[in-house]
C-alpha cells in the first residue's frame, strides 16, 4: 500500500471527550455539560468533567503523538472555552490554550487539523433557542472569525463542523445526545441551521486565512438492501439520501434532494431566500468519518425512509454493535468523488470500539489492528481509482468520554487508565506507528 511521503497519518480527538477542566480558566458550560449532569441518559452516569485531563496534559499528549510517528493530529476547539457565553467577550486564556497547542504540534512536525464545532454549544446560546434559533448561525460565524484571527494559517486545515447530521438527528430526533430532543421537524430545522452556519463560517474563515485548507467533516455511510425485493432496494436508496445526500447536495450542489424533501412531507425546514447559496460555499477539503454500512430492509412500520437495520449473520461487529465493513469506505470515497468532485478528501475519523483489557502493561487488540489495516487498504484502493485522498486520521488517539456511553466504550489506539490518567499505546497504535514508518511519511513542515 504505497502512500506518498506527504500523505498525512494521525489520529483525532474532540474537546469535550478529552479536555476536562470544564470549570477552569473562564470556560462556561456547554449543552453537553448540562446533558451529562442532568439528562439521566448517560449509560454509566458519568460526565466529561475530567475525561482524559488533556487540558493539563496536552504537552505529554503531543509527545505521545510524536512518539507514534504521526504527522497530523485533528482536535476540536471548545466554543465555550473561547467565547464562554457563545457571543460577546472572548476568553483570552481559552484562546491561549489552543494557541500553545498549535505551536507545540508544529514544533514536532505534526499538521494541526482544527474542528470548530464538535457538539459543545455554549449554554448561553442554548437558552436563547440554540440551533433552532437562526441567530446562532451568525454567532458561530463570529466565533469562527475569532479563532481564525488568532490561529490563522498556522493551522493546516479548519473544519467548521463535525457531523452536522449527528448533531441534528441524534440530538434532536433520537434524543440520545444533547440536548435530548425527539422531534423530526426540529431536527430538520437544526440540520438546515447547522449547514447555514457552515456557510457563514466558511465566509468568516476565508476572510481571516489565506493558506489553510477550509471545509467540513461529514459522517457518511453506504446503504445496502438486506434482500432482493424492490421495496428493500428503495428503502436502502432512500436511507442513503437521508444520511448522506440531505447534507452533501446543499453543500456541494446548492439544493436539497427533491426526493428526500418530498419524503419528509410537512416536517421540512423553513429555508429563507439566499440560504442555499450561502450553504454552497466552495471548500478546499472534505473530511469524512466512516465506521460502518447500513444493511436494511423495507419496513412499513418505520417512518420515512422506511428502512429497518438487519444484522448480517456473516459479519463481525465492534463493541458498539457496528458492522465491520471496510469496503464501504472505498465505496463512499469513490461515490463522493464521482457525485461531487470535491478537490480533496481526508479520513477525519475511522476506528472501532473494542472490549480492551490492560494486562501486564499491554493491550492486545488484534481486531482493531486488523480494522485499521483493512480500512487503510480501502483508502489505498480509492486512491488507485483516482480519488484525491490526502490523509488518514484514526479515531481516536485516546480512550475517552464516548458521549451517551460514558466511559463504557474504548475507541482509542492508546489505552487510558482513568484513575491514573496513564496513556498506554495498544498493539494497534504500535502497528500503525510501524506502518507509517514503512510508508516513509515525512514530518509536517509549514
Amino acid at each position: 500500500m504505497p502512500f506518498p511521503a506527504h500523505f498525512h497519518f494521525g489520529a483525532s480527538t474532540s474537546a469535550y471527550q478529552i479536555e476536562g477542566a470544564v470549570n477552569e480558566d473562564g470556560r462556561k458550560p456547554s449543552i453537553w455539560d448540562e446533558f451529562a449532569h442532568k439528562s439521566g441518559r448517560i449509560k454509566d452516569n458519568s460526565t466529561g468533567d475530567v475525561a482524559c485531563d488533556h487540558y493539563h496534559r496536552w504537552r505529554e499528549d503531543v509527545d505521545l503523538i510524536r512518539s507514534l510517528g504521526h504527522n497530523a493530529y485533528r482536535f476540536s476547539i471548545a466554543w465555550p472555552r473561547v467565547i464562554p457565553n457563545g457571543r460577546g467577550a472572548v476568553n483570552a486564556k481559552g484562546l491561549d490554550f489552543y494557541d500553545q497547542l498549535v505551536d507545540r504540534l508544529l514544533e514536532n512536525g505534526i499538521a494541526p487539523y482544527a474542528t470548530l464545532y464538535h457538539w459543545d454549544l455554549p449554554m448561553g446560546l442554548h437558552t436563547q433557542g440554540g440551533w433552532l434559533n437562526r441567530e446562532t448561525c451568525h454567532a458561530f460565524a463570529d466565533y469562527a472569525a475569532v479563532v481564525a484571527q488568532r490561529l490563522g494559517d498556522r493551522v493546516y486545515g479548519y473544519a467548521t463542523f463535525n457531523e452536522p447530521r449527528c448533531s441534528a438527528t441524534v440530538g434532536y430526533l433520537e434524543g440520545r445526545h444533547a440536548p435530548g430532543e425527539m422531534d423530526q421537524a426540529k431536527a430538520l430545522q437544526v440540520a438546515h441551521h447547522l449547514m447555514l452556519a457552515h456557510g457563514l463560517g466558511m465566509q468568516a474563515l476565508r476572510v481571516n486565512t489565506s493558506k489553510a485548507r477550509l471545509g467540513v467533516v461529514l459522517d457518511v455511510k453506504p446503504y445496502h438492501a438486506a434482500d432482493n425485493s424492490a421495496a428493500s432496494r428503495q428503502a436502502a436508496y432512500n436511507a442513503y439520501g437521508v444520511f448522506n445526500r440531505w447534507f452533501m447536495d446543499p453543500m456541494f450542489l446548492g439544493h436539497y434532494p427533491q426526493d428526500i424533501w418530498e419524503g419528509y412531507g410537512a416536517a421540512v425546514p423553513t429555508v429563507q431566500a439566499g440560504d442555499l447559496a450561502t450553504i454552497c460555499q466552495p471548500i478546499d477539503s472534505l473530511g469524512i468519518n466512516y465506521y460502518s454500512r447500513g444493511h436494511v430492509a423495507h419496513s412499513a412500520a418505520k417512518a420515512f425512509p422506511h428502512a429497518a437495520e438487519v444484522r448480517c449473520a456473516t459479519s463481525s461487529f465492534s463493541d458498539m454493535g457496528w458492522e465491520i465493513w471496510p469496503d464501504g469506505l472505498r465505496e463512499m470515497l469513490v461515490r463522493i468523488h464521482q457525485d461531487y468532485r470535491v478537490p480533496d478528501i481526508y479520513i477525519a475519523e475511522n476506528g472501532a470500539a473494542m472490549d480492551d483489557v490492560l494486562e501486564d502493561g499491554q493491550v492486545h487488540d488484534p481486531v482493531r489492528r486488523n480494522y485499521l489495516e483493512s480500512h487503510i487498504a480501502a483508502v489505498a484502493q480509492a486512491r488507485d481509482s483516482g480519488v484525491p485522498v490526502s490523509a488518514y486520521l484514526a479515531w481516536s488517539l485516546l480512550d475517552n468520554y464516548e458521549w451517551g456511553h460514558g466511559y463504557t466504550r474504548r475507541f482509542g489506539i492508546c489505552y487510558v487508565d482513568y484513575p491514573t490518567q496513564q496513556r498506554i499505546p495498544k498493539d494497534s497504535a504500535l502497528w500503525l506507528r510501524d506502518f507509517i514508518a514503512s510508508q516513509g511519511a515525512q514530518p509536517y513542515t509549514r
